[in-house]
């Protein structure tokens, strides 16, 4: 298939593009600066714990989406704040029949389009101010995906893979259609695990019940996930913060497949993992936390459902990130033992 991978420089995008080029489809990547250089001139390289040597994919790469063609299928991996940018952009490579999968964390702009009920079309202004995306692109071409694998960039055009490679999709109406059997055969196919589920938005909650608790706390206390689930106190707030999204997701029809319990086990199970928001604090980059946590916040209010614990990390996470962004520097501490 023909596949654009807007992020394609990027982490979890890099080792989609690398993965599928050599499964045979034929992948443009849109990147800049060193990056975009660096793939031009020796292609995009992932590094896999199980390989002796790096995965290299000869990729066209772009500078800008304008440069792409109209595609099969758009990978849309970059972070949430920074669809809005290149919505109009996005939007106008887009055919009628082309496939668009979102790849952003938290709440997406699409959750409430397609869904039956009394929310059906809602905007969800945390992560889509006044509706622009909502506007921009028809919720027909859009299927839903959960990311759940670690990757990180190493060098301009080299990612490195931790773990995991489950990008499980869903069409927003829950239906199991022709074009998404195809898609999930074609990531299959490259060796990702992407099956097809009915219900996309519950797996979207289960991956988001830890991401807007576990990412904010560390970024505050500069702990890592086997720390601030074995420290009483961190482990209390998570457990507290997720109380009160388990109640705000259920109102909205959701069901979770474990319990608390089972998914702080299994943040522990990790070990000392720095969680992705601190790694972007001590690097001086822009916080996920409107995405993460606002955006549950937000669906708080419109299922009027009381968050206190989920206000108040917000609020200090706000302020924290607002401060390093206005002093154009970054935040980290020296290693430390135990918690």
């Amino acid at each position: 298939m023909k596949v654009c991978v807007i992020g394609g420089g990027g982490a979890i995008g890099g080792y989609l593009a690398v993965m599928l080029a050599r499964a045979g489809n034929e992948v443009t990547i849109v990147a800049r600066g060193a990056t975009l250089a660096a793939v031009k001139e020796r292609g995009l390289a992932l590094i896999m714990s199980d390989q002796p040597e790096p995965l290299v994919a000869q990729v066209k790469a772009v500078g800008s989406i304008a440069e792409a063609e109209t595609p099969d299928v758009v990978i849309l991996a970059v972070k949430a704040h920074q669809v809005e940018p290149i919505i109009d952009e996005l939007a106008a490579i887009m055919g009628p029949e082309t496939i668009l999968i979102p790849m952003q964390n938290g709440i997406p702009w699409w959750y409430f389009q397609k869904l039956a009920g009394q929310y059906q079309d809602h905007v969800v202004e945390t992560v889509d101010a006044g509706g622009l995306a909502k506007k921009a692109i028809n919720p027909d071409n859009i299927i839903g995906c959960v990311v759940y694998p670690a990757t990180y960039t190493q060098a301009p055009g080299i990612i490195r893979h931790v773990e995991g490679n489950r990008f499980p999709l869903g069409e927003l109406d829950g239906s199991t259609s022709e074009r998404i059997q195809k898609v999930s055969e074609m990531m299959n196919t490259a060796g990702f695990k992407s099956p097809v589920l009915e219900d996309i938005r519950s797996e979207i909650w289960l991956k988001l019940w830890g991401n807007m608790t576990f990412n904010p706390i560390s970024s505050l206390t500069h702990g890592t996930l086997e720390g601030i689930c074995q420290y009483p106190l961190t482990k209390e707030l998570a457990r507290s913060m997720m109380a009160e999204a388990q109640t705000v997701a259920e109102k909205l029809g959701v069901t979770f497949r474990v319990d608390i319990e089972r998914r702080i086990a299994g943040a522990e199970k990790v070990g000392k993992h720095k969680t992705s928001m601190l790694q972007d604090l001590e690097a001086g980059r822009s916080l996920e936390i409107d995405a993460l946590l606002g955006s549950v916040i937000e669906l708080g209010k419109i299922t009027q459902t009381p968050t206190p614990c989920l206000n108040t990390v917000f609020a200090l996470t706000k302020y924290l990130d607002e401060n390093v962004q206005a002093a154009k520097s970054s935040l980290s501490l020296p290693s430390v033992s135990g918690y």
